[in-house]
């Protein structure tokens, strides 16, 4: 099964923790973020990953190689990373995923394994929806009908009528694929919409009829590290229960 992980972005609201370091490098309960997630995908069964890169993807290459030699992995990288948006990322990864199902993840969540396992029991055409806690203006907001079918998906959805907030996990099928990339193509190729976030263009895949349900991950883990204050909430959660441990292929790891 495929994976593609968008860490391309150069995370300005991270700094001076970003200074030197790719976001999706920066520990979170003592372990990087992306080692945490690749080890979770590998655990739930996704075997071939696309990561894409920018900032610094040197050190990115180099740390996934040194924690998973071997691993079954293609780097895209977005040279325009300073002037796009994850929209543009996830459309130069389209030759390498189009034509299958894969899961998407940006490489900033931070998430319990629980999370991805729903979506895998859910089936296909699924994304993460997170109904627990506060949900800001600024989130990423989900509208479902009452069978989790999503209506809307936005940063302009009203609180008051959304499902939760969308994590930043989907599950698509070959079929959905095809779509999403359709879409995205249109709108930054054809309409140079390149500083767009992805989720316009899951939107404008719902409104030409494909279905995508929404998945209540209820009181488990996921959040995106998107500022300093995310990073050291995510410490301290962390840092509050017990670790478990994770092996793929011989390594531990304590997530």
């Amino acid at each position: 099964m495929k994976a593609v992980i968008l860490a391309a972005g150069c995370a300005t609201r991270l700094r001076p923790y970003s200074d030197d370091t790719p976001k999706t490098l920066l520990p979170v309960g003592g372990v990087p973020i992306l080692r945490r997630t690749i080890t979770s995908l590998l655990r739930v069964g996704f075997d071939q990953f696309v990561i894409g890169t920018g900032y610094l993807e040197h050190m990115v290459r180099d740390a996934v190689g040194s924690w998973f030699p071997g691993l079954d992995v293609t780097y895209v990288i977005n040279p325009d990373y300073r002037t796009t948006n994850n929209g543009y990322s996830l459309l130069l990864t389209r030759e390498h995923v189009e034509h299958d199902g894969f899961i998407l993840l940006d490489g900033d969540v931070v998430f319990d394994l629980g999370v991805v396992e729903e979506l895998v029991e859910r089936g296909a055409d699924c994304l993460a929806v997170r109904s627990v806690g506060e949900i800001g203006l600024e989130e990423v907001k989900v509208t479902a009908d009452n069978e989790d079918r999503v209506l809307a998906i936005g940063k302009h959805v009203p609180v008051r009528s959304a499902m939760g907030e969308s994590v930043g996990i989907e599950l698509f099928s070959a079929a959905s694929s095809r779509r999403l990339f359709e879409a995205l193509h249109q709108r930054v190729v054809e309409n140079g919409l390149v500083n767009e976030y992805y989720e316009a263009a899951f939107q404008q895949i719902i409104d030409s009829g494909v279905t995508l349900y929404g998945v209540d991950i209820g009181s488990m883990y996921a959040t995106e590290i998107d500022t300093v204050e995310d990073l050291t909430a995510a410490n301290e959660r962390l840092a509050q229960r017990p670790a478990f441990d994770v092996r793929v292929d011989g390594l531990r790891l304590a997530v």
